[in-house]
């Protein structure tokens, strides 16, 4: 039984008529006072709520009710239904626990997906704790990882929950540092879902500016702009009826952002020179190796996007902390060359992957990769040796310290670490010279002089 919570009789009643037309039966209360005693007496499966109940049109009664209902009863998923107006008060009801937020006019088809995805999630979602984690044989009997090479506990776990929200089709957001295998995961999510005979469209966010963003995503009609010379179809039209990958999200401009937003709630958009609205059925899988929370307390990523597109969160771990993988990625990776370059007695000696496990790597998987294929090429060898290995990674660029932190001596000249700090400002202040120059205490010429000296690339 749902339980929708709404002082418009009208909502009441059409939220009503459209579950019971989708096969669910539903309750209705006019009030927060009735919507408590309804979950006291028995939980619901799902609430759908709006957020005011005065004329004050606050949505501060709407959040207190959010509260006590997961108060009295936490596992039941709440849906949120507000307007534009209160998209704040929406993310604040996403912290204090609702499963989405829908806004007002709803579109009926999109509503009752939100309501599919968030019970499908929320039954793949155990109740109790697990027991010992199913080992890595029992996962692919169940699912289809190829090419994710790995036994560690940390991976099992991802794969457990990439495989149990495959199945859905709710928005997620993979974390991660750069090389950790991101867009596999991507692949993984739509290879087991029921969309994988559908198109799985990769779009790298970092590489589009915000002037050609509507273009690339939307496409565009002949005679749109000056240079629009024949007719695009946009990255959003390709991927329709299956899953488009936002790798580097974290790379979006402001402007940008705002039109994903919107797209991304109203499942519509407007091809350019086009005025007709579209429908998009799609799933989102999204990436970043950004601090997206971080980014959006200094007001470089929109709150309301970032709740968007995180309902589940995928956080990959870097390698160095499944260091027990790391030989058998480098024996996949060897098992690959010894094929592609016709080696069939390639091979990488024991003490080699000794060596290999003790590394940090922080490039992760892709520095691992380069880093065999390298010593494969170089040496000539057909049994490689911890000195093959050794001789390339001295050519690897020194680790860049952490925020806040300095470097190891011996690790980082000063020129290095002076070409780092420069090239953090620049993005800390999105390119601004003026603000980079005043943050380092330098004049203009100054910062353009070490531009110069460290083949830094800017924007005048």
């Amino acid at each position: 039984m749902f339980l929708i919570v709404d002082d418009d009789l009208a909502v009441r009643t059409s939220l009503k008529l459209l579950l019971k037309q989708a096969g669910y039966a539903a309750q209705a209360a006019a009030t927060p006072t009735e919507a408590l005693a309804a979950v006291r007496e028995a939980p619901p499966r799902l609430v759908l709520m709006d957020m005011n109940y005065s004329l004050a049109t606050t949505g501060e009664d709407g959040l207190a009710l959010l509260r006590e209902v997961k108060q009295l009863a936490p596992q039941v998923p709440v849906i949120l239904i507000t307007g534009w107006g209160s998209i704040s008060l929406a993310v604040e009801g996403m912290k204090a626990g609702a499963a989405e937020f829908v806004t007002k006019p709803w579109h009926n088809d999109a509503l009752l997906q939100t309501i599919r995805t968030v019970l499908a999630v929320q039954e793949a979602t155990p109740d109790t704790a697990e027991g010992p984690a199913a080992n890595r044989r029992q996962l692919d009997k169940q699912y289809r990882f190829a090419d994710i090479i790995g036994h560690d506990e940390q991976l099992l776990h991802v794969l457990r929950n990439v495989g149990q929200v495959a199945a859905t089709d709710a928005s997620v957001l993979i974390e991660g540092e750069s090389g950790t295998g991101k867009e596999l995961i991507a692949e993984a999510i739509h290879r087991n879902s029921q969309r994988k005979n559908q198109p799985f469209v990769k779009v790298n966010l970092g590489g589009i500016s915000s002037s050609l963003f509507e273009s690339e995503m939307f496409g565009h009609r002949r005679g749109a702009f000056t240079d629009a010379k024949t007719d695009r179809v946009g990255r959003f039209e390709l991927a329709n009826g299956g899953t488009i990958f936002l790798d580097e999200i974290g790379e979006l401009e402001l402007a940008s952002q705002v039109k994903l937003l919107r797209v991304l709630q109203d499942r519509t958009y407007e091809v350019l020179g086009d005025s007709k609205p579209r429908r998009l059925d799609i799933r989102v899988i999204a990436a970043t190796n950004r601090n997206l929370a971080e980014m959006v307390q200094q007001g470089r990523f929109r709150e309301d996007l970032f709740y968007r597109i995180n309902l589940i969160t995928v956080r990959l771990p870097a390698l160095r902390e499944r260091a027990t993988d790391i030989p058998l990625l480098a024996q996949h990776f060897i098992d690959q060359l010894r094929a592609t370059y016709r080696r069939p007695a390639l091979k990488v000696g024991t003490r080699a992957l000794h060596w290999l496990r003790e590394q940090p790597l922080p490039g992760n998987i892709r520095e691992l990769k380069n880093l065999v294929e390298r010593a494969v090429l170089v040496s000539g060898k057909d049994e490689l040796s911890p000195e093959d290995f050794q001789a390339n990674a001295q050519r690897l660029p020194a680790r860049a310290p952490a925020p806040g932190e300095l470097p190891t001596p011996g690790t980082m000249t000063l020129d290095e670490l002076e070409a780092q700090m420069i090239r953090q400002s620049l993005a800390h202040y999105d390119g601004n010279i003026s603000r980079v120059a005043k943050a380092l205490g330098l004049s203009r010429g100054a910062l353009y002089r070490r531009f110069e000296k460290h083949g830094i690339p800017y924007d005048e």
